[in-house]
């Protein structure tokens, strides 16, 4: 009897515990809306699938000498793995559009407002019993409001480590919702006339320009901004491997293989801070409400934005690319672009809406940068 005690108590059956069930139904639905529905599925997939793993009693995947705890210690902790992510972001990223209508920029900027609305945000849930976040917590919730993955799991891991899978999730579910959430809002805050405006074709943009604008960005980090260097100096080592054209063989590894392997870790190590004892409580609500709330009005910022630039300049500006100012790319440019032609068959959005987009990544390494230099 003693030999069968101790053999069913090596089990799971016996020892799962009500907390673990439900985050292993979470780590499910990750899996779910990765498979079924194609939501953010590179990230979704392994972070979901870790979730399971660091939930399954006696398995001691997180625990000293697991597999996910040395993947998470090493690659997440030290901030490695964000890096190398916005390194093969940057390979993979056209500043292009950017460069041809700079004032672009400006959308991408605004949409950032949603970054510190949620910080303020975030200070005001201490009014709610059983939350209590420091300046460091909500400074490291408020980057959600940037849509930006991997600067979210940056700044979590420097300022709020306790706080890094609920934040995770957060910020790669409301990317993975832009088709659902932004379109509602777009419309909201324009007229049918304004979603109709068509841009004009932007100019051709040379070599050496594409060339010389990754390091003039870091050029201008170093002098202005300091701690946001790792971020925007990987992002722009990426986008220059790209478009030197002499290093094609970095710069396709860095599109594929690299960002892929570390994409894989990356879910896995963010899934491995899915347990029950710090995902189930009050504040973890309150840092997905946020989120809900850091996106929307990141996205009415860089509409109303646009608005704002159409009565002070010549050539019109179709307001829907402002809600690409939130980084999800590309798949926010894509948005603004689908809405135009709802709007206007004719009114072929994508490539203006890339320059917000991608001015957006910058705006929230930017973001995070402050943050850190303020607070951490």
């Amino acid at each position: 009897m003693d030999s069968l005690n101790k053999l069913w108590l090596s089990t799971g059956l016996a020892n799962f515990e009500q907390g673990q069930v439900i985050m292993m139904i979470v780590g499910c639905l990750l899996l779910y809306l990765a498979i079924a529905r194609k939501f953010e599925p590179l990230l979704l997939l392994p972070m979901g699938f870790g979730a399971i793993l660091t939930n399954i009693p006696g398995a001691g995947f997180s625990e000293v000498g697991g597999f996910l705890y040395y993947i998470y210690h090493g690659g997440i902790e030290t901030g490695i793995f964000p890096l190398i992510i916005f390194m093969g972001v940057g390979a993979m990223t056209d500043f292009g559009a950017l460069i041809a209508n700079p004032k672009t920029l400006f959308l991408g900027a605004a949409a950032q407002l949603g970054i510190f609305a949620t910080l303020f945000g975030a200070i005001a849930l201490n009014a709610v019993p059983g939350i209590e976040f420091t300046l460091k917590d909500a400074s490291a919730i408020a980057i959600i409001g940037g849509a930006d993955g991997p600067t979210a799991i940056f700044l979590a891991t420097k300022l709020a480590p306790e706080l890094l899978g609920a934040i995770a999730v957060a910020a790669y579910s409301y990317m993975a919702l832009v088709p659902i959430i932004q379109p509602p809002i777009m419309r909201a805050l324009t007229t049918e006339d304004e979603r109709k405006i068509e841009m004009a074709q932007l100019r051709p943009v040379a070599k050496i320009e594409k060339v010389v604008f990754p390091l003039g960005v870091l050029l201008m980090t170093i002098f202005f901004l300091p701690t946001a260097t790792p971020l925007v100096g990987m992002f722009c080592l990426g986008n220059l491997m790209r478009e030197c054209g002499v290093v094609d063989r970095l710069s396709a590894t860095a599109q594929n293989e690299l960002i892929n392997i570390t994409t894989i870790f990356l879910g896995l190590g963010v899934g491995s801070k899915l347990s029950a004892d710090a995902f189930l409580n009050v504040e973890t609500l309150g840092i997905l409400a946020l989120g809900a709330v850091a996106f929307s009005i990141g996205t009415a910022s860089g509409v109303l934005m646009a608005k704002g630039m159409n009565k002070i300049c010549k050539e019109k500006v179709n307001p829907l690319i402002g809600a690409a100012g939130v980084s999800a790319v590309p798949m926010a440019a894509r948005v603004a672009n689908k809405v135009g032609l709802e709007a206007n068959p004719h009114n072929f959005l994508l490539m203006h809406a890339m320059g917000p987009n991608v001015a957006g990544v910058l705006g929230s390494a930017v973001a995070a940068g402050i943050l850190l230099a303020l607070v951490g």
